[in-house]
């Protein structure tokens, strides 16, 4: 009897140093290891990879955000702002509906399929949108040249990217708008397009949330006209 209380004591004895030993090393040591690393080697990265402007966290660089015009009342969904360059559509956003109290942007896809009626019509409005959004007085848009990421969202729908064709079928509506010619509207995109990672991986891309604030500081710097 003494001997099976004596081992049963020895043995949640080595349990609960077991316990504590790996409750160091795994849910203090390593976290605060890993953490270091990423804030002396990827401090960026490890923030939310955050996009200042004039000292103000303006957004992420992984998360896409929408230029819309405030709301009038009854109106649903917003008007695209055209002075900025607009992104992919957002088709796959859901709305909160379970902690009523904040606002949570929802990512996700629409899951329909390519031969969905429902997907098919999204579609087509989306490129008569594009197309009348983006004519100009003097341009205007070639239903042919209208890319895919112009009128699809993305899988998680929150894409902060564009494809530079993309940002190009803009540019004549993004000069008009902001009273600039369009070679410079051109030439800042060429600035602000990524190329493939490493020169082979992936597609290039520009981001659009670098390429308005590129876009705000020209125009603020811009006479007026």
């Amino acid at each position: 009897m003494n001997n099976s209380v004596t081992n049963t004591a020895r043995l949640l004895g080595a349990g609960l140093r077991a316990l504590l030993v790996l409750t160091l090393l795994c849910g203090v040591l390593y976290p605060l290891a890993v953490t270091g690393v990423a804030q002396a080697l990827f401090h960026d990265k490890a923030n939310g990879s955050e996009i200042e402007a004039h000292g103000k966290v303006v957004g992420s660089e992984l998360i896409g955000q929408r230029y819309d015009l405030p709301l009038k009342r009854g109106q649903k969904p917003p008007a695209p702002d055209l002075r900025w360059f607009q992104p992919r559509p957002s088709n796959g956003l859901g709305e909160n509906s379970v902690n009523t109290d904040h606002k949570l942007l929802l990512s996700g896809a629409t899951n329909l399929a390519g031969d969905s009626e429902e997907l098919i019509a999204q579609v087509k409005e989306a490129k008569a949108a594009v197309i009348r959004d983006n004519s100009t007085a003097s341009h205007k848009i070639n239903p042919t040249n209208v890319p895919a990421d112009a009128v699809t969202s993305s899988g998680s729908g929150l894409d902060p990217h564009i494809s530079p064709a993309y940002a190009a079928l803009q540019a004549h509506r993004v000069a008009e708008k902001n009273h600039l010619s369009v070679p410079r509207i051109q030439h800042l995109i060429i600035q602000n397009t990524t190329p493939r990672t490493l020169g082979f991986l992936g597609e290039p891309r520009v981001n659009v949330l670098r390429l308005n604030l590129a876009l705000k500081e020209l125009t603020s710097h811009s006479p007026t006209p």
